[in-house]
């Protein structure tokens, strides 16, 4: 397999989080959501697996993967609050990282210190959403424990946050010491 076609695979396991959260905003059965959460999370490690293995890095992969991640979490948490299954307060909590994330993101790029400094998929980041996906299954298999993981991932957040902060801060104080030079290109990233 070609790697122009092993890439548009990998981007389309990426957009395939699309319509499985249209088919989870639509079906309201916990089974099928539960199934759907699975799905998501099942594509999400193997297009992340196979981009980290077979050393297939995109432009495009860099952006499609996390924000289709972001898509299907959000979107998710706020069809279950809406429909009542989730606390507003909870809603807040987990999108809190995320939320953060983003606006650092527009920002960095806002200022010309920061405008190289790659965004990659961090340790905690990853903690983050694999308690995001648990809490979704949760909401809708063992509503009990609910509380508990959101406080969980509040915070993981908030250590994610302070750790995303920090790489930030590190790596543009590397390459102002490294002087002008041409940005590399994004790196595919599973967050």
């Amino acid at each position: 397999m070609s790697r122009r076609t092993s890439l548009v695979l990998l981007n389309a396991f990426s957009l395939s989080r699309l319509p499985l959260v249209a088919l989870f905003v639509w079906l309201e059965s916990p089974l099928t959501r539960v199934l759907l959460v699975l799905i998501a999370a099942l594509t999400d490690f193997l297009d992340g697996w196979i981009a980290r293995h077979k050393h297939l890095e995109s432009y495009w992969g860099a952006l499609i993967d996390p924000l289709a991640d972001r898509a299907f979490v959000m979107v998710a948490l706020l069809t279950l609050t809406l429909e009542g299954q989730l606390a507003p307060w909870m809603f807040a909590v987990m999108v809190l990282r995320d939320v953060s994330t983003g606006v650092a993101f527009v920002v960095t790029r806002l200022l010309p210190r920061f405008r190289l400094v790659r965004f990659q998929a961090r340790p905690l980041g990853k903690v983050v959403t694999t308690l995001q996906l648990a809490v979704l299954l949760c909401v809708l298999v063992l509503p009990d424990v609910v509380r508990i993981l959101v406080v969980a991932v509040g915070l993981t957040s908030l250590a994610s946050i302070v750790d995303y902060a920090a790489m930030v801060w590190r790596s543009s104080n590397r390459l102002a010491a490294e002087g002008p030079h041409l940005p590399n290109s994004p790196r595919r990233r599973v967050a």
